[in-house]
């Protein structure tokens, strides 16, 4: 495997860490994977920065053990420069279905791939 692929697929796995409620409904766990300036714009439009992402995230759909699960479908990414890659990809969460960009980033070793990027789009129905 090469390093391109070898930070595509860690950035992968962080990606699917951070759909696991357990990994949501704990604010410790989540802050290991979002980078200190992370942004996302949501499937709503709104702004969230690394601080509310942080404070709500355990409130948010798909981070309840008992409630619905984020399904992933379609992952892909590509590495944009080394400790930089870029994943697209799509989720079911009940019967939303959502398209995903995401940017990780790997500062150092000590800190690992962490999320500095995402943007959510919800899918209407009778579009494919």
């Amino acid at each position: 495997m090469d390093e391109a692929t070898d930070e595509v697929n860690q950035a992968i796995a962080g990606e699917l860490q951070l759909m696991d409620p357990c990994v949501r409904a704990s604010r410790e766990r989540a802050a290991r994977l979002l980078d200190p300036e992370f942004v996302e714009v949501g499937g709503s439009g709104r702004r969230w920065t690394h601080a509310a992402m942080l404070a709500e995230l355990p409130d948010h759909p798909g981070s309840s053990a008992d409630g619905p699960r984020y399904e992933p479908s379609e992952i892909s990414g590509v590495r944009l420069a080394p400790g930089l890659v870029h994943l697209t990809f799509e989720t079911l969460l009940g019967e939303r279905r959502t398209r995903h960009s995401s940017i990780w980033r790997k500062r150092d070793d000590a800190t690992g791939w962490r999320m500095y990027y995402h943007q959510a789009t919800r899918v209407p129905p009778e579009v494919d």
